[in-house]
């Protein structure tokens, strides 16, 4: 199972028990005296605000200070947290005593989103400050800016949704062509509304590739209706 979050994620271990550790919520490594993700939390914390604070300066480079701290707060809470991990299916991954699986702990937005800052400590850890840096470009939009703050979501599908729903479309996806060797496949994918193509994407997993042409086609709707008034 683990193979596949990190072909969700985007990143290989080479030590695989700092993933490992990253998915042990404190009650599942109390009960089995293992250790448990929030140091790892504490760790990803920081390292998701460098990254976020990078990735702004880069591509907001006339925005002052004040402005960048404050798309900085919007985007590195714990509802963007939450919907990464919800993205990257991190919540069937997690190990958790049996108290807290009966009361949901799965699907708790406060216990996603810790794990999904130890999951970016975790890949630090393994790989440096570029690969962490680089799930969180995956993972976080950055561009897109309304007057009111920032337009933000850690999973593109989950934001083209929402724009869609309000007019009540529903966006449809096709895998159109597969390339590469099988050992690394290049997919391609279109999202469409109503026979529509709306944007496509590459990926070296259909789950990538889909997320990509999601982002396409949220750029060019909000490029369409501008800023919000």
């Amino acid at each position: 199972m683990l193979d596949e979050l990190e072909k969700r994620i985007g990143y290989t271990f080479r030590e695989r028990s700092y993933l490992e550790t990253a998915l042990t919520h404190p009650s599942y490594g109390g009960d089995h005296h293992l250790p448990d993700n929030q140091r790892l939390e504490f760790l990803g914390d920081a390292v998701l605000e460098l990254a976020v604070s990078r990735a702004l300066y880069e591509t907001h480079p006339k925005m002052p200070e004040g402005g960048l701290s404050r798309l900085r707060s919007a985007l590195v809470r714990e509802e963007t947290l939450a919907a990464a991990a919800k993205g990257y299916e991190l919540g069937r991954e997690i190990r958790l005593s049996v108290g807290e699986e009966r009361t949901g702990g799965r699907s708790k937005p406060s216990l996603l989103a810790d794990a999904m800052e130890a999951v970016i400590a975790a890949v630090y850890l393994d790989g440096g400050i570029e690969a962490a840096f680089d799930l969180v470009r995956r993972t976080i939009d950055v561009t897109h800016i309304a007057d009111e703050g920032v337009y933000y979501a850690m999973d593109a599908k989950t934001r083209l949704q929402e724009l869609l729903q309000k007019d009540g479309h529903v966006p449809e996806y096709e895998i159109t062509s597969v390339q590469g060797p099988p050992h690394a496949p290049v997919f391609t994918a279109s999202v469409r509304v109503d026979g529509r193509a709306l944007g496509e994407g590459k990926g070296h997993t259909k789950r990538q590739a889909q997320q990509a042409a999601a982002a396409e086609a949220v750029r060019l709707l909000s490029e369409k209706e501008g800023p919000a008034e």
